[in-house]
C-alpha cells in the first residue's frame, strides 16, 4: 500500500490524473448539469455533486496509471 501511495502522489502521475479529470469530468457535468447551468437553477447540493464528476476520473487515472508503473516493474 506504501508503495502504491507513494507512486500516487509522483508528480507525473498527478499532472496526469489532472489532465484526465479536467477533460472527463468536464463532459461529465455537462451532460448532466448544463442544462440548470444555463438555466440558472443549479443548487448548491448538485454543485457538490458536480465537484465528484472531477474525483472520479482523478482516481481512475490515479490508479490506472500506478497499476502500470506496478506491472511494468514486475515485468
Amino acid at each position: 500500500m506504501a508503495k502504491f501511495l507513494n507512486l500516487a502522489m509522483q508528480p507525473s502521475v498527478m499532472r496526469r490524473a489532472g489532465r484526465i479529470a479536467l477533460i472527463i469530468g468536464s463532459v461529465f457535468f455537462l451532460i448532466n448539469y448544463a442544462d440548470k447551468l444555463i438555466a440558472g437553477t443549479i443548487t448548491r447540493p448538485e454543485i457538490i455533486k458536480a465537484m465528484v464528476s472531477y474525483c472520479v476520473p482523478y482516481c481512475v487515472s490515479t490508479y490506472s496509471s500506478v497499476m502500470a508503473v506496478i506491472e511494468s516493474e514486475s515485468a
